[in-house]
């Protein structure tokens, strides 16, 4: 998902933690009274097509809350190359929203800081308890044998769309290992025609990280230990990245151009208007192939595969928004009312369509889509075959470094060069030295 640099959320938190308990209200946050009644104040994040659409969508969810408790929502819906700003701002100011999106990989992040109010049992309970969760969504909430500070929202997880035609005119079967799917790859690749195996927002940093990790993990890698150091030396994690890069250097299924992609609506143009046969995205891509022309018919899905010998399956990273509390408001029982309606399995039905979003509540039903048998594949794929990403307050930074070092990588690849294990590994110790230097 869209994921922002909060690494000076965290070389703060001493400050943090005391401006947050300044109190909410004052200009432009908080929340305030309305004619004797409570007024919370909720940031959502950009989730549909355009700001606009997010507040069409959500009003008339927040209407029935206000219907439902007597409590007022003062929505603002918020476009993602501002939210991080604007949290960092209210986290130092102490001029914070009652309720606010995040993306769920900056929860440890933002959990350090100590602005945000931790949903212990009792909090838990008021929203329906943490049973209702899938298991590895609410994992995302905060660092290990804590309370979480977020809990999930709406869920995202990635697979592998492959173009049905193409397939059937080579005679080929979807893979279900990654030896599989680069031999159909190189099958579907004709070069000369501008038709290529694979799509991949290889200039995209967010991207270039989610595989890292995804990659990473099954082969059994970790990227930080026990204490939270980083470990993105480990043999698992360069073999990893180095078949990922493989994939255009050796492979020759990935257009170079694909080194210019900065964002993943590129490389599913190039799957919807036929350059390429398959590509990586999450489950809200499939507004974006229709939009370019592909029928729901013409594409199928199935979970990003792994080695054949890998000793994990796992086939994606838990993606998706958590919603937090402000420590500083001043009604924590009604926010925590407002979590518990967004996070009901009525509202999550609702919002289900329009945002593409996966159920975050166990045995709920994947609304994304018409396609029964998509539907089912994401939602195995989120609550069984997905884990999140390092649960250390570092993790930005992770995301940062190592998906920019990736970008390089690809660009090197792009121009006729050559990247090796060894400048992989080089490229790791760079970035795991950058990370170290701020964990201490």
């Amino acid at each position: 998902m869209n994921r922002r640099n909060l690494a000076a959320l965290s070389l703060v938190s001493a400050l943090l933690v005391a401006t947050a308990c300044s109190g909410g209200g004052g200009d432009g946050g908080g929340s305030g009274e309305s004619g004797g009644d409570v007024t919370l104040t909720y940031w959502a994040s950009n989730q549909g097509t355009s700001l606009d659409d997010d507040r069409e969508v959500l009003t008339p969810v927040l209407e029935d809350f206000t219907e439902q408790t007597g409590i007022a929502v003062d929505l603002e819906v918020i476009g993602w190359s501002d939210l991080q700003t604007r949290i960092q701002t209210a986290v130092t100011s102490g001029q914070a929203p009652d309720v606010v999106n995040i993306g769920n990989t900056w929860a440890v992040s933002l959990q350090a800081t100590g602005a945000f109010l931790p949903f212990d049992d009792a909090a838990m309970e008021t929203i329906g308890g943490a049973d209702k969760f899938v298991e590895t969504a609410l994992e995302t909430g905060g660092a290990e044998g804590t309370d979480p500070t977020s809990v999930p929202l709406y869920g995202l997880a990635y697979g592998l769309y492959y173009n049905r035609a193409m397939f059937e005119r080579a005679g080929l079967e979807p893979p279900t290992t990654w030896e599989e799917m680069v031999s159909a790859a190189q099958a579907l690749t004709d070069p000369d025609a501008g038709v290529y195996g694979m799509a991949l927002a290889a200039g995209s940093y967010t991207e270039n990280n989610h595989f890292a990790f995804i990659n990473a993990t099954q082969n059994g890698a970790e990227l930080f230990d026990d204490d939270g150091n980083p470990t993105f030396t480990e043999d698992g994690v360069v073999d990893g990245i180095v078949r990922y890069l493989d994939l255009m250097q050796s492979d020759d299924v990935v257009n170079p151009s694909n080194a210019q992609y900065d964002n993943a609506s590129l490389a599913v143009a190039d799957f919807a208007t036929g350059k390429a046969a398959m590509i990586l995205n999450q489950n809200n891509a499939n507004a974006t192939i229709e939009a370019n022309g592909m029928s729901p018919d013409q594409y199928g899905v199935v979970p990003f595969p792994a080695p054949a010998d890998a000793p994990s399956d796992v086939a994606s990273h838990v993606a998706g928004i958590n919603m937090s509390v402000f420590a500083n408001t001043e009604h924590p029982d009604e926010a925590l009312q407002l979590v518990a309606h967004m996070t009901s399995e009525e509202v999550q039905t609702t919002l289900g369509k329009p945002f593409s979003s996966l159920p975050v509540l166990k045995d709920a039903e994947a609304v994304f889509t018409e396609d029964a048998e998509q539907a089912e594949i994401f939602t195995q794929i989120y609550n069984e075959r997905s884990a999140p990403l390092p649960l250390v307050p570092a993790e930005d930074q992770f995301e940062t470094t190592v998906g920019q070092a990736m970008n390089r990588m690809f660009a090197t690849v792009a121009t006729g060069g050559t990247v090796t294990a060894d400048d992989v590994r080089e490229a790791m110790q760079a970035a795991q030295d950058q990370v170290q230097a701020s964990v201490g």
